[in-house]
Formats: C-alpha cells, structure tokens, sequence
C-alpha cells in the first residue's frame, strides 16, 4: 500500500476495507494525498472531493475483486479512467474508493472484415485510431478530449462526428460489464441487429458507472473515407449561419462535421491558438466520401451559404493544415477560459430539434447580451448540439450564482423546445434537478432499476439523482 501521507478517512468503513485491498493489490492501492486529489475532479467546476484510496486495477476479474469486496465493507466505489468528464462524474462525494480503469488499455481484437473491434476501457480514442490507421479503417466519435473509450460509454459522448457517425450509443455492438455484487455479464453481440431480450449494452451505457463498471467494449469501426475536405466559412451574422447549417441538414447533405462558433469564440480561439480565423460567426466544415461525392456535396453548401451570405471557404488543403483546424475547434473550451485567467468554466452542452436550433441559440444570446459573464458559443450545430462556456470568478458568490442561472434557463430553454438538458456531456452532480425536469415520472422508473442492480447504493453515489438512503 503506498501511503506517502496518511488520510483522514471520510467513510467510516474505510480503514478496513483498504486494509482488505491493501492484502489483495499491495502498492496498487495508493493513499498519497497527491493521487488522490488527481482522482477527486474531472474538468468540470465543481469541487475537488477525493476518494479515501485509489486502486489501479488491471482485469475484469480485478475489478470483480474490489466490487464484491467494497459491497462487504459496505463502502462507496467510484470508477475512473482519464478524469475528463465534464460535470462531476468521478468526485468521490461520499469518500470510499476509486477504482482506476486506466491500466486496463489493450486493443484486444481487430476483425477488419466485419469492421469491429474489443478493447479495455482505459484505451483512449485516439490510441485506438492510432492502432487502426494502418488497416484502413477509424472509430469516429470525437468528444475533443482524450477521453478513455469505458468513459466515452458511460456519459454516452459523442462530438464533432456524431451528425454523420452518431453517438457512443450507436457504435457500442456489446459490453462486458462487472455489476454492483460482482457479478461479470456479457451484454449485446457482434451482431449488427438483435430482437433478444432487454437491451442491457444501451441501459448501461451513459449510467455514469451508477449500475455497473465497464470492462470491455465491442465497437463498430469505420472505412477512412477516400477524400476528406475541411474548410471554414465566415457568416454575417449568428442567425445567417445557424440558419446554413439548418438548411444544410434540411437538404440531406451527409456532412462528417458541422461545427459553428460566435463571434466571441473564435476571439478566444484565435488568441489562444495563434489562429486568424475571422472574427465574426463561422462553421467549421468536413465533407468525406467518395471524390465525387464530396465534390457535389461542396456544391450544394457553397451555394446555401452563399444564400445566408457567408463569404468564401477558407479551406484547409493538407492533412496537416486540417488536424490543424480541428485542433483549434478543439481547444475551444480551453481558449474561452483565457478570456479570464485564472477563473473556473461552467460548460453547457443542450441539444434541440434541428427546426429549432436558430430560435434557441438566438435567444440565448441575446440573455447572454445582458449578463455580465463572458460566455462564448460553440456548438455540434449539425445534430442540433451547441455549448457555453460560461467563465466566472469561483471565489464570487454573485458570479457562481450567475453562472448557474444561466445553465439552468439554458437547459429550460432546451426542454421547452423539446430538446434535452444534456447532449453529450452527462448528468453527474450538475444536472440532477435538470434531468427530473425534463424526464418527470420516468426518474422514479430510473430509481427503481438502480435500487434493483444496486440495492446498497454504492456504486458512483450521487450522481444522476440524489441517493436513497439505504435500508
């Protein structure tokens, strides 16, 4: 057991259940208020709240181990794989364990004729592209982080991609999964369809580690498309080039990524990334298939953007210049916190019906004129997906409260629209009364299957809704 400074322990069970550990793993369970600490935040910004000790494990049947030993101790067990979630999904907000995915990283199977794979939750999304490259084929979803894929599941991520290629939820084939007393089952095939039973691989993918960890992921995989093309278009207005992008999908175009981004993100952006974007409202554009078939598909966006007066395509000719691109579009979150240094970022992450994607982003914008926060746009517009990075000074009460009322007439906005409070980023402990919001009698529903997996409340507690007392 490593212990380089001994914690004041936050659950009462703690001192024996990682005593039990410490017999089992040896230095793998670490004490260091240093790891714990990492292991108590993601990037969101709520509070550091750590676990009593950090065991790395290395299999499923490792994992199994900790599970049924943390249910005898009683004892609450969180599971962690790159610490980027984006709202609280990993603090340990009862103390207890942390259970560490990341050194379970092997690619275990390539199967290039039926485009699928298995791999450990703690490989990452861009390790496995960098494993595929070679064999012609790519996994899609890319939620900017370097995400593990075990976590990309369980917030159920998806990114710049998902207007083509979809969500985690559809490129998940089957999981294995160890549940809340141990047990190891197997959910889903290889199978591209299946009418067997309940669909347990979708119950548990976005559950945030609340039924159960995953420990293994069968993914569908993706042929690289024979052209890619990207490019970036300056709008007038935010209204011109929401209502591009509207017209785009209305017309059936196949785009990889349609991302917009205000006028005040791409100042962000530009002072962040060296970058000379123009500073107005702009998309940032991919186009991938056959040649012809991108070829006609620029056509057609040349020509409506031109009719919402957006100026020429900026395009970014080489591999080098595109990973450039969509570098800087990744670094968004990142470029609206230098905006004000040394202050904290509330991101927001709604998703509405397409038909009403322009009235949602122009009346939030114009809430946004009269706040006192800066918070610039950005967004997946393609799938009707767009964020805030709301920036305020954690240390003023006023802007916090700010800063939450603004998220949360977002995440109203969104409802009302017959969208939802959360596109990719997941509940965690920020949208918890969001999500009773917009799924009403259903929570009782959800309450009741975790009561049912995980009658003692144990795993990942807190999360998605308040926990029940346990009997």
């Amino acid at each position: 057991m490593s212990d380089s400074l001994s914690p004041a322990f936050h659950h009462p069970a703690a001192e024996a259940a990682i005593a039990a550990l410490s017999g089992l793993f040896g230095d793998r369970v670490v004490l260091s208020q240093s790891v714990r600490e990492h292991h108590g935040h993601g990037e969101s910004f709520h509070a550091t709240q750590m676990p009593d000790a950090v065991v790395f494990v290395e299999s499923t049947a490792e994992v199994a181990q900790v599970v049924r030993l943390c249910v005898h101790h009683r004892i609450p067990m969180v599971p962690f794989g790159a610490g980027s979630s984006m709202e609280g999904q990993v603090q340990a907000v009862e103390g207890g364990i942390c259970v560490d995915l990341s050194r379970m990283d092997k690619v275990l199977a390539v199967r290039a004729e039926d485009m699928d794979c298995t791999v450990q939750p703690g490989v990452t999304r861009q390790t496995l592209n960098t494993f595929l490259r070679d064999r012609g084929l790519f996994f899609p979803i890319d939620p900017g982080a370097e995400a593990t894929l075990g976590g990309m599941a369980s917030t159920r991520a998806s990114g710049t991609n998902a207007v083509r290629y979809g969500t985690m939820k559809d490129v998940v084939l089957a999981m294995e999964v160890v549940l809340a007393d141990g047990r190891i089952i197997r959910t889903g095939s290889r199978a591209r369809k299946s009418s067997a039973g309940y669909d347990l691989t979708r119950l548990l993918i976005g559950a945030e580690g609340t039924l159960g960890f995953i420990t293994e992921l069968t993914l569908r995989l993706f042929p690289i498309p024979e052209k890619i093309a990207a490019a970036v278009c300056a709008f007038p207005d935010l209204e011109s080039a929401v209502s591009c992008v509207v017209a785009t999908q209305q017309c059936g175009v196949t785009m990889s990524r349609i991302e917009f981004a205000d006028t005040a993100q791409v100042a962000a952006i530009n002072a962040y990334c060296k970058t000379t974007f123009p500073e107005c409202p702009v998309l940032f554009l991919e186009f991938a298939g056959s040649p012809e078939a991108v070829d006609a598909e620029i056509a057609i966006v040349q020509s409506l953007a031109e009719d919402f007066g957006g100026g020429g395509f900026d395009w970014a000719e080489t591999e080098e210049a595109r990973r450039a691109l969509w570098h800087a579009r990744h670094m968004a979150a990142y470029a609206a916190l230098q905006v004000r240094p040394g202050c904290k970022g509330l991101p927001t992450d709604v998703c509405v019906p397409i038909s009403r994607l322009v009235e949602c982003i122009a009346e939030t914008h114009k809430e946004l004129e009269a706040s006192p926060l800066p918070a610039p746009i950005v967004g997946h517009v393609g799938d009707g997906n767009f964020h805030l990075m709301i920036v305020f000074n954690p240390d003023d009460p006023a802007e916090l409260a700010e800063a939450e009322r603004l998220d949360r007439t977002l995440g109203e906005r969104a409802l009302a629209m017959g969208g939802t409070c959360t596109g990719e980023h997941g509940i965690g402990l920020g949208k918890t009364g969001l999500l009773a919001l917009e799924v009403g009698e259903a929570l009782a529903v959800m309450r009741t299957i975790k009561g049912a997996l995980d009658p003692l409340g144990l795993m990942n507690p807190g999360k998605l809704f308040p926990k029940d007392p346990v009997s």
